[in-house]
């Protein structure tokens, strides 16, 4: 009798020690950023409010749009905060021009300008606003 409750005894702490060491993911605290997908609705919204605000901010003759989304965050305030870090690159088109979706982006070395920025937008859906309220950009 003593074995087969020796073994028992030996299977539950091994389960015990098993189940200590499962990883859980940290519990979230309420409010605070979180990681979000880049080609989710909302962060695209806020990504083309956020290129449209640097555009008009340069003074540069071409128009800049997004290379890549580096990193995505989003908070839930009394509306959305997203972060986004992105990375930027001056395409062929001109500000005369409107749409820049399919604007290519400039490959001769003395015309080429990347940066990457830091755009912090302001969202409330339900109104449809946007604002940007930090933006930072270093040349890459």
């Amino acid at each position: 009798m003593a074995s087969p409750l020796r073994s028992l005894m030996l299977l539950l702490a091994v389960l015990a020690v098993a189940w200590a060491g499962t990883s859980r993911p940290p519990p979230r605290l309420l409010g605070a950023p979180q990681e979000a997908d880049a080609s989710e609705e909302g962060v695209q919204r806020a990504l083309d409010f956020a290129v449209s605000e640097y555009n008009k901010g340069s003074n540069d003759a071409y128009h800049s749009r997004a290379i890549q989304v580096v990193r995505a965050r989003k908070q839930l305030v009394a509306g959305i905060n997203y972060y986004l870090d992105v990375e930027m690159g001056r395409t062929t088109c001109t500000k005369s021009q409107t749409n820049l979706t399919n604007c290519p982006f400039h490959d001769q070395p003395h015309l080429m300008r990347k940066a990457l920025c830091s755009f912090q937008i302001y969202s409330v859906p339900w109104k449809g606003t946007h604002t940007l309220t930090k933006s930072s950009c270093k040349n890459a």
